[in-house]
């Protein structure tokens, strides 16, 4: 015949009620508190421009092809002075991202030699439909920084004849 013991099952109840009323709160009221991410998080996707409001990409689809899960699809067309989105010679015309199938490894970001696609630190991406989870460059880029144009921009004929400009030694 076994003797039932209410003492362990008390300290259990005892540890709960002092923890809830001496412990502070962690939780995140999230629609309406929003939580800083850390500073290594990877989110969703954002095409860079240069300081003169050009943009970075300049369409070689290296991160298409190092994106494992297919995620990535670039088209590229040629810049004209009079009608120039970045330095070099192409640009990409057609840039989209299916956020469904990536899996945010930060492969493009390691493949691009211009550092044109970086993650950001955007989060919340919830989406009604598959065709809204595909997002382009409309929307992966960023606006252009305070007194700098955005593109297209009519240049001076020869003025970009590198895809990536001169770069200083860091000091």
């Amino acid at each position: 015949m076994s003797i039932y013991n209410p003492l362990p099952l008390l300290k259990g109840l005892w540890t709960t009620i002092k923890s809830a009323f001496t412990e502070p709160i962690v939780t995140t009221q999230y629609p309406e508190e929003k939580r800083t991410p850390r500073p290594r998080f990877r989110g969703r996707h954002n095409l860079h421009r240069y300081d003169n409001g050009l943009e970075r990409c300049i369409g070689c689809s290296l991160c298409a092809a190092a994106c494992p899960a297919s995620a990535i699809f670039v088209e590229s067309s040629e810049n004209t002075d009079e009608k120039r989105f970045s330095p070099g010679e192409r640009y990409a015309s057609t840039y989209q991202i299916n956020l469904l199938r990536c899996i945010y490894c930060g492969f493009c970001e390691d493949a691009c030699p211009t550092e044109a696609i970086r993650m950001g630190t955007e989060y919340e991406l919830a989406y009604t439909n598959r065709a809204d989870a595909i997002i382009d460059r409309k929307v992966l880029l960023l606006k252009p920084k305070l007194g700098a144009k955005s593109t297209p921009q009519k240049t001076k004929p020869g003025l970009f004849t590198r895809s990536i400009p001169e770069m200083e030694d860091p000091k």
